[in-house]
């Protein structure tokens, strides 16, 4: 066992981060690591964490207390910041930047460990930027990123930057039936429909109701018969993205709420303390605005997923040779490619790419869906 264990298919970048823990590789002061939704930025982040305040090896052990403790979010020297909003603002950072600053309590460094920083507002970038510019000499940051350009160039510029690739399908799927135990078929199918995305791979692989949505997703090109159907199709791709973000928010909302109900001293009958609901009402607070942003994130792999159905027509008009994401849809696919056009489903891809930049700029979600079920049906 070691800290790198939940890292699927990134050996390049294990091999990177272990030497500069080890001391081999050079230790910079601020981190930046980007790739993909899914492929484990923020996996990579908390193991870099583990192995710098691990105990027994500079490599990451995964077993002494203290790399427990990173990889659970608990150590008290590795603050993690995850922005339960659609942005995170200067007042925030400005409160992260003083915590970051303090000398480490026990362990060798003091670590703010940023997940999803491209939410920080221009504002509040701009206070991070001075905090790397002049860090203390015991703090280390590391940023999470999907991309390099989503930070300010000051910022990107005095970070090393690590970047996880897309994981392999085999490398997913190997996981999937040696660590959860799926059986090889459904591990590989699920592994090609998450498109690298080791969260979703699982998900798909072990939840039916999501596997039951993604159909529900890939059903929506052959609805689009007429406008009556193609608003429902929008309806209902918003529904399934809404009950994927319901059951992700239900999973870490239980599971927060009896952490903090615990360690505030609930007892045995379910009764709080005195003088904590404050702290609760905080909770769910930050719980609410998350679900929010869980929302559109949903929507947005939504919209991925239904690009991938399209990425495969093209696949197959332009006889690329590729390997189809949904090979369980060949046949229709297959139908698909033969009576259309390559330049009508390049339009569809772009009519997908730029609803989610609508919804980037905080389009209502629905009217957004409707506009893009009415593109892909005139193609």
């Amino acid at each position: 066992m070691s800290v790198w264990d939940d890292l699927v298919g990134q050996e390049p970048v294990i091999a990177q981060l272990s030497a500069a823990a080890g001391g081999g590789g050079g230790l910079a002061h601020a981190w930046l690591f980007t790739g993909p939704p899914g492929v484990g930025r923020s996996t990579a982040a908390r193991a870099f964490a583990a192995a710098l305040q691990c105990e027994e090896t500079p490599r990451g052990c995964g077993h002494c207390p203290s790399c427990h403790q990173v990889l659970q979010g608990t150590h008290a020297d590795v603050e993690l910041i995850r922005p339960a909003g659609l942005s995170y603002g200067a007042a925030q950072a400005r409160k992260l930047v003083l915590r970051a600053s303090t000398a480490p309590s026990g362990g060798r460094w003091q670590i703010a460990l940023f997940e999803d920083a491209h939410r920080a507002t221009e504002p509040a970038a701009n206070v991070l930027l001075k905090a790397i510019e002049e860090p203390p000499p015991r703090t280390l940051w590391l940023l999470c990123t999907p991309s390099p350009d989503d930070l300010l160039v000051t910022i990107k510029s005095r970070c090393r930057v690590v970047t996880l690739r897309t994981p392999p399908v085999r490398a997913v799927a190997d996981m999937l039936v040696q660590r959860v135990g799926v059986a090889p078929g459904a591990a590989e199918s699920a592994a090609r429909m998450a498109q690298g995305d080791v969260g979703q791979a699982r998900r798909l692989a072990t939840d039916p109701e999501a596997r039951g949505r993604y159909e529900a997703v890939m059903a929506v090109p052959r609805r689009l018969t007429s406008v009556g159907p193609a608003v429902a199709a929008a309806e209902a791709i918003v529904k399934a993205a809404e009950a994927e973000a319901a059951a992700q928010t239900a999973e870490l909302d239980d599971g927060e709420t009896t952490a903090l109900r615990k360690a505030l001293g609930e007892s045995e009958k379910g009764r709080m303390p005195r003088g904590t609901a404050g702290a609760l009402k905080e909770l769910a607070d930050r719980q609410k605005s998350r679900a929010t942003r869980l929302k559109r994130d949903s929507l947005d792999r939504t919209l991925l997923d239904l690009a991938s159905y399209y990425r495969d027509v093209l696949t197959l008009q332009l006889g690329a040779g590729s390997e189809l994401v949904n090979v369980d849809l060949g046949p229709e696919l297959r139908t698909a490619a033969r009576n259309g056009r390559p330049e009508d489903t390049l339009r569809r891809l772009d009519a997908i790419m730029a609803c989610r930049e609508r919804l980037e700029a905080n389009v209502n979600p629905l009217l957004a869906v409707e506009a893009l079920t009415l593109a892909l049906r005139t193609g």
